[in-house]
């Protein structure tokens, strides 16, 4: 059964939810109930016609298999859980009838983790960092000199200073040990290996030679880390080499906020620093930070951002001010498993103006470049994305109009008993309904609507002067199907009840239910 979870399920565009139009959390006699009505419409022995008598077969035997599914406490706990294709899955037959719900989805939970166990020893997942420094300092230290005594008249002269190269791969040796193998330009050797000692606490150790000029130079060190709680980490690092030092720390991270304090004592700085970050919830993933840090090298402040600018991409910028460093802008690009780092040392003093093209200057760039690069590029991909979404699923969108177009035929003599009803009781009548994604008047783009006539499906789902359709997509309901794959969607309706006529407009998600309370007064929308 393990074996068989190997490949990752498939997202199902049938709904059984939406197809019964029932709450997840239906109750069994909602379900009997929903059950019932779509098989006295659906079903074959009421048609004579043979090509609707086959129609209704089909649509008769997909409403029963998803009164099967759902019916069933463990087939609907593993539909629940990775929807249709999970019941295709072989093995779940060794599971037993009598567990629960919740012991099924943690027997699919543990086989999720021997999964990921055996991927994780196929892993070698390499990472990379660049980093290229950049002294500008030339910029800003000449206008506190005499300008007609810089050599060059009025060019200031920028450098590239430093530069760094490195790269990593992992080895993953058992279950709980892993072995880094890291190397860089300089050149460095280096060996890291990490073992989970418990559930809550981990070790790594690590060497290093360093190879130069003065010869080789070794270097080790050794953490420990401890969950304190389930947000809380506790560090304490050792460290021997040219900088030999003892760390502590103590980290929170939370769903908005990130903190760390740490203690270093070593030769030759020790510092006591502490940092906070601020997690925006938008589809960016915005963070703002700020950390305060002071010892026998000095105070240094810093404070920066980040935003995600594509799904694999981070930008970062951090401006520290310090005595004796002076003014830095750190840029760093994280892409994939790629690190991108520019510091850019700005000048030796604290000088204002300094401060406010770092501050300043990154963000109108980082404006500019989000709208004149970033969001064309972003948009040009989703529209490609959803061109090819389309491509892909056009076999399996003539299939479900098909289906909805002979759902509402069947449905036909049902809705106008229905209407007769209804209309003998001046109750609920749906006069037009329209199903996709409609276009404002005011649209700059040229673009045409995608909709689909929905009256009649609609109609077939009123019961007592009453519409209720759940919280689940729309697409999934009897008669209906997606026109516009991947774009939003939304159901407009203009009904008739009590001979007054209203309008309403809902998303594809939300749940509806007409007629509203006000208009058993007869109020007009």
């Amino acid at each position: 059964m393990a074996a068989a979870l190997e490949n990752e399920l498939e997202v199902d565009n049938e709904d059984y939810y939406s197809l019964l139009n029932v709450r997840r959390e239906a109750t069994q006699e909602e379900l009997k109930s929903s059950y019932r009505r779509l098989c006295m419409l659906y079903h074959p022995d009421k048609h004579r016609d043979p090509e609707l008598k086959r129609q209704a077969e089909q649509l008769f035997n997909y409403v029963h298999q998803a009164y099967e599914v759902l019916s069933d406490p463990q087939s609907r706990a593993i539909y629940d859980i990775f929807g249709k294709k999970g019941l295709e899955v072989e093995g779940w037959e060794v599971v037993e009838r009598k567990r629960t719900p919740a012991e099924i989805r943690e027997e699919y939970e543990r086989l999720q983790r021997e999964r990921d166990e055996r991927r994780l020893q196929q892993r070698t997942n390499p990472k990379g960092t660049i980093s290229v420094g950049i002294d500008v300092t030339d910029l800003f230290d000449r206008y506190e000199e005499d300008f007609e005594d810089v050599p060059g008249g009025g060019f200031p002269h920028i450098e590239i200073n430093r530069m760094h190269i490195s790269q990593s791969i992992e080895a993953p040796l058992t279950t709980s040990d892993t072995a880094v193998l890291s190397g860089s330009l300089g050149p460095l050797f280096g060996m890291k290996v990490f073992r989970n000692v418990t559930a809550r606490c981990f070790v790594t150790a690590q060497w290093g030679l360093q190879f130069s000029s003065r010869g080789v130079r070794p270097s080790a060190t050794t953490m420990m880390a401890r969950h304190l709680d389930q947000n809380t980490m506790g560090y304490l690092q050792w460290r021997w080499g040219s900088q030999s030092a003892m760390t502590t720390s103590i980290v929170r991270d939370t769903k908005t906020s990130h903190f760390t304090l740490t203690l270093q004592l070593g030769v030759p700085h020790s510092y006591l620093m502490m940092s906070y970050q601020y997690k925006f919830q938008d589809e960016d993933q915005t963070k703002v930070k700020g950390s305060i840090k002071t010892g026998f090298f000095g105070t240094v402040v810093e404070y920066g951002a980040e935003r995600k600018i594509s799904p694999h991409s981070v930008l970062a910028a951090t401006v520290s001010i310090g005595v004796p460093q002076g003014v830095s802008l750190k840029i760093r690009l994280n892409r994939a498993s790629q690190t991108y780092l520019f510091p850019i040392h700005l000048t030796d003093q604290i000088l204002p103006s300094a401060v406010f093209y770092a501050t300043v200057g990154p963000l109108a760039i980082y404006l500019a470049v989000q709208k004149l690069i970033i969001m064309p590029y972003v948009r040009a991909q989703k529209e490609q994305e959803l061109e090819k979404q389309k491509e892909d699923s056009a076999s399996e969108i003539a299939r479900r109009k098909q289906e909805a177009e002979a759902s509402v035929l069947l449905m036909q003599e049902s809705v106008k008993r229905i209407i007769d009803a209804e209309e003998s009781k001046m109750g609920l009548i749906i006069l037009n309904a329209w199903y996709g994604k409609f276009v404002s008047d005011n649209s700059q783009k040229r673009e045409r609507a995608k909709v689909i006539d929905v009256t009649v499906p609609l109609q077939c789902l009123v019961k007592d002067s009453k519409l209720i359709l759940t919280e689940a997509s729309k697409a999934g309901l009897p008669g209906f199907y997606d026109p516009c794959v991947g774009e939003e969607k939304s159901l407009k309706l203009l009904y008739q009840f009590r001979g007054a006529m209203h309008q309403v407009l809902s998303g594809d998600t939300e749940p509806l239910k007409i007629p509203k309370q006000s208009e058993y007064c007869g109020n007009k929308l």
